[in-house]
Formats: structure tokens, sequence, C-alpha cells
């Protein structure tokens, strides 16, 4: 196999942590609230997925129990920012510290050890065409992530509860003024993020490398976080950088493969810098930045 069919073939499966990270935190800050804790909240439900799937447990049992390990991971933060209005930020960030802190306490008995992923699912046809066959060659999470994320891009863009949620996180005031319940809204909203980083975290540890280690996620949530950015909170464009930091942790390793004479720290490395420079980029750019970007995003109601 090529380096470019190996990341070709990869691409989907090492950009889904990223892209159900992502989507969750778009959601949340479309309605005004960032959540800082992701790598916490994602490597609480790689642990929880871990340990379900290791003792037996079937993945989807996994997966839901992550899902609601990450919900109440996001409910913490939910209400030091909504209830006692406390800076998002520093919220964030403790709530990523616990989430990281207890992982590590919870899955000591489970480090190194290993469990069994998915099997793939192959569209016939598509599967065995050369050099692309195996984009369409995914495990189920996969295709299900693909279809989540254009489900959520309609949402938001075009329904009406998307349309409720761009209105909270624009202007909270004028949104309550007219009766929509802005704090439950934004409560629903975190809540899906914390689900969405669970299921992120519990595909990283159970699908995409079956097994736990203490750091295992590996800064996934920080770049879930800078895609929102890099996306300019638009679905589509999140999606697109979800699938070039993929494609990038991949040419990592078909670098290293092929003998490439760089340090080893320096290759792994490249994707966070990738990620640094094009922020920058994106960043330089105030007239998309503003077009785009949530009003509200941050500030407490």
């Amino acid at each position: 196999m090529s380096a470019i069919e190996f990341i070709l073939s990869g691409m989907l499966a090492a950009a889904t942590p990223f892209l159900l990270a992502a989507l969750g935190e778009l959601v949340a800050e479309k309605s005004g609230v960032m959540n800082l804790g992701l790598e916490g909240i994602m490597a609480l439900g790689a642990v929880i997925g871990f340990i379900c799937v290791y003792h037996g447990g079937p993945h989807l049992l996994a997966f839901l129990a992550a899902g609601v390990i990450g919900v109440l991971a996001a409910l913490i933060l939910a209400v030091l920012a909504l209830e006692f209005r406390a800076d998002q930020v520093a919220a964030g960030l403790a709530v990523g510290i616990f989430g990281q802190g207890l992982a590590a306490l919870i899955g000591k008995p489970y480090e190194s050890l290993t469990t069994t992923g998915l099997s793939q699912i192959a569209i016939p046809g598509l599967a065995s065409l050369p050099m692309v066959g195996g984009l369409f060659k995914q495990d189920a999470v996969t295709w299900l992530t693909l279809i989540a994320a254009l489900v959520i891009a309609l949402v938001l863009s075009k329904s009406r509860l998307g349309l409720v949620i761009r209105a909270v996180g624009e202007n909270p005031q004028a949104a309550r003024a007219i009766g929509y319940p802005v704090i439950r809204i934004r409560y629903a909203t975190v809540a899906f993020g914390g689900l969405m980083a669970g299921f992120a975290g519990a595909y990283a540890a159970t699908v995409y490398t079956p097994m736990w280690a203490d750091g295992m996620i590996a800064g996934r949530g920080w770049i879930a976080l800078a895609l929102v950015v890099f996306g300019t909170w638009v679905t589509g464009r999140v999606f697109a950088g979800a699938l070039l930091f993929g494609a990038l942790s991949l040419a990592e390793l078909a670098a290293q493969a092929k003998g490439v004479h760089l340090p080893s720290q320096l290759l792994a490395a490249m994707p966070y810098l990738v990620t640094i420079i094009i922020l920058g980029v994106i960043s330089s750019n105030k007239l998309r930045m503003k077009r785009n970007s949530v009003a509200s995003l941050g500030k407490p109601f």
C-alpha cells in the first residue's frame, strides 16, 4: 500500500474523534457557551468506554456510557457558567483538568490493556476502486459521524431549532424578550457538546486505537476546539478541518515508516504546528471572523 493509499484509507477514521468533539462544541458555541474542558471530557469518555468493552460489553453500551459521563461532566461547566455566571474559560479549564485527573485515576488498573475494535463496513463497488477504495470502507461509527455532520449542518442552517440556537448565541436578551428560554437552551447545547465529546473519547479508546493509556487523548480536545475557530463556526469547514488534521496525523506515521530523517518529536508536532499556522491565517481575516463569529460567545447571561 502506498503512502497516499494509507492516508486516504485511514483519513476518515482518524478524523472521527476530532469531528465528533468539534461538532458538539460547534453547537454549544452557537448558543454562546464555550467549553474548554473537551480534553478532559474526552478522556473520561475514553476510559469509561474502554472499561465497558474490556469487560465484555458491546460497543453500543460503551458509547452510551461514555456519552452519559460526557453529559454529566459538561453539566458541571453549565452549572458554573449559567447558574453562577462563572468565567467560561476558567470553568472550562477546571472541568478539563478534573476530567483528565479522574480518567487517569479510574483507568490506572487498565493501563496498556487492549480490546477489540469494530469491523469495517464497505460500500459495494466503490470499496474496490483503485487508490481511493479505502475511503469507502469504514467502521459504523465513522459512517454515523458523517451522517451526524450533515444533520447538524442542516439543523443549524435550515431549521427553526437552529435559528433559535443561533438567536440565543447572538443576542440572548432579545431571544428572552420574545419568549425563548435562554438558560434551558444553553443547558441543552452544552449537554449535547458533552455527549459528543464522550462519544469522541469512546471512539478513540475502543475503535481507533482499542486500548487505554493515560494521556491517550493527546490534545485531540484542543484540536477540536481549534477546528471550530478554524472552521469559522461553519459546519462544512469544521468537517474539512477535521479531515485535514486526520490526514496530517496519518502523514506523520507514513513519514516515519518511510524513514524521513526528521526527529519523531518534530513529526508528531506537525499537526499542531499546522493548527497554529492555519489559525493565524484565519484570524488575520477580520471580515471573515466577524461575519461568522458568535456575538455573545463566552459572555455571562
